[in-house]
């Protein structure tokens, strides 16, 4: 028992000096410029999903272009699975034989030229398109609707993902309050008004909303006309964080901000339900 409990407490004590380690390396990578390596975002939402900023940005897409073409949100699901496996939620310069992007989807196979699957949205429109044409898939399987329009030589591959997606579903729908949490740093992609206008085109690419910007924009508001839009777009905006400059999202009474990389209690204001407020970080 005595050599048990020696040994149980080397573990432990190796397990905190490789966590302490990671968050030295992770700090002074931020201090000297150096992107952020591994899961970068958390999600929860009767479930938990670890995914990093290149992976979140491209799920929130996904999840964003279902709910603009109209789709069920089991639609959705079935699109962040197959992304999932056939992925890892990467936009792939390449793949097997002559696939490419988030779903692999082929030019030789009549899904578009290679810059056009490239185009993470166009790839997520044309995966759906080819969803809605496959009878009866609302009430298939995750893997057997995906399987429909994939034609993997994998079919039940998709179903191991079916969790993880129905988690990301609910949380870039709206269905969960603070739901994604990602963590920035101090050296994002982008600045400034650049970043601002960036947000704002990618919002009305994704979600198709319109939104009235200024010549010196440091920010943006985004109208929210019930809670559950509020946290579509609130969850949007910290998934594209790093690559779209974002310093502080504003919802309700929480705030997400890229120094903590967490959400708060609101204490200097009072609660935002009819908008979105993002402020993105001042030029260098």
């Amino acid at each position: 028992m005595r050599t048990r409990a020696i040994v149980a407490a080397g573990l432990v004590i190796a397990v905190v000096a490789v966590v302490g380690v990671w968050l030295v390396v992770r700090q002074l990578g931020e201090q000297l410029g150096l992107p952020v390596v591994g899961p970068a975002c958390t999600v929860q939402a009767d479930g938990r999903v670890l995914l990093d900023a290149d992976q979140m940005a491209n799920a929130a897409t996904i999840a964003a272009i279902g709910s603009q073409r109209g789709m069920p949100e089991r639609a959705v699901v079935v699109a962040l699975a197959t992304a999932y496996q056939e992925s890892g939620l990467h936009n792939l310069t390449g793949g097997d034989r002559d696939s490419l992007g988030l779903f692999q989807q082929r030019p030789s196979q009549g899904w578009g030229t290679s810059a056009q699957i490239r185009d993470t949205r166009y790839a997520t429109s044309r995966f759906y398109a080819a969803l809605k044409k496959v009878r009866g898939w609302e009430e298939m399987r995750v893997t057997e609707a995906a399987q429909k329009v994939q034609r993997s030589a994998y079919p039940e591959a998709y179903q191991k993902w079916a969790d993880e997606s129905q988690v990301l579903t609910r949380a870039l729908l709206g269905h969960a309050t603070g739901a994604v949490a990602c963590a920035v740093g101090s050296t994002p992609v982008m600045r400034g008004e650049a970043a601002a206008v960036a947000l704002t085109r990618g919002l009305t690419l994704d979600w198709g909303l319109s939104i009235a910007s200024s010549t010196h924009l440091t920010g943006l508001t985004v109208p929210a006309p019930d809670a559950r839009n509020g946290w579509r777009y609130a969850h949007w905006l910290v998934s594209n964080a790093r690559d779209h400059g974002v310093k502080r999202v504003r919802f309700g009474d929480l705030e997400w901000t890229a120094r903590a990389g967490t959400w708060t209690q609101v204490t200097d204001g009072a609660p935002t339900d009819a908008t979105v407020l993002a402020e993105v970080f001042a030029e260098a």
